[in-house]
């Protein structure tokens, strides 16, 4: 009996352990670009150094988990000059705040694809975000990608400026390796 008893917890953890997947966001290809007005023309940059986590099955979406954060050092608007304007304190501060972060509360499947709503965190401020994504098996991982707006000056980047827009779209195409 005891022999069975054993079998039967082991089995259990074989299939609980057997959904959800460890995946490692990788900066190769992946892109974190993001869009604002500059004068009215819109102008964008990308960023790199992606870090963190991914748990995710695609057949159980509630159970996933994205904890991912990007070096706000890397700014890059193939603008030296703007970009090291972009990395001081008025900006993103890249000194006191490093990464930017986004970790997950919640994801549901949403049509054809998934929805999550978490935590951005940039230059200290953390708010809620919400937005759509696909998740594409993908050369041993996932390509997830989606995009979201939000307002610049609700996380303290740029100060009040006459030329430069509120609104920046963000959209990632982010690679992740399982583990």
């Amino acid at each position: 009996m005891k022999m069975w008893k054993n079998f039967l917890v082991a089995l259990l953890f074989i299939s609980i352990s057997a959904g959800a997947q460890n995946y490692t966001p990788v900066d190769s290809g992946s892109k974190v670009h993001f869009v604002i007005k500059n004068f009215g023309i819109n102008t964008g940059g990308d960023f790199k150094g992606l870090e963190g986590s991914i748990e995710f099955d695609k057949s159980n979406p509630e159970k996933a988990q994205f904890d991912i954060s990007i070096q706000a050092s890397t700014v890059n608007t193939d603008n030296n000059s703007r970009d090291s304007h972009l990395r001081k304190e008025e900006y993103f501060d890249v000194e006191k705040f490093p990464k930017i972060s986004f970790k997950s509360e919640k994801v549901t499947s949403k049509g054809s694809g998934f929805s999550v709503t978490g935590k951005l965190t940039i230059k200290g401020v953390t708010k809620s975000v919400s937005f759509p994504f696909t998740a594409v098996p993908k050369e041993d991982g996932y390509l997830f990608e989606g995009s979201f707006d939000i307002n610049r000056k609700d996380f303290k980047v740029g100060g009040n400026s006459m030329v430069l827009g509120d609104n920046v779209m963000v959209s990632l195409s982010v690679f992740a390796k399982k583990k």
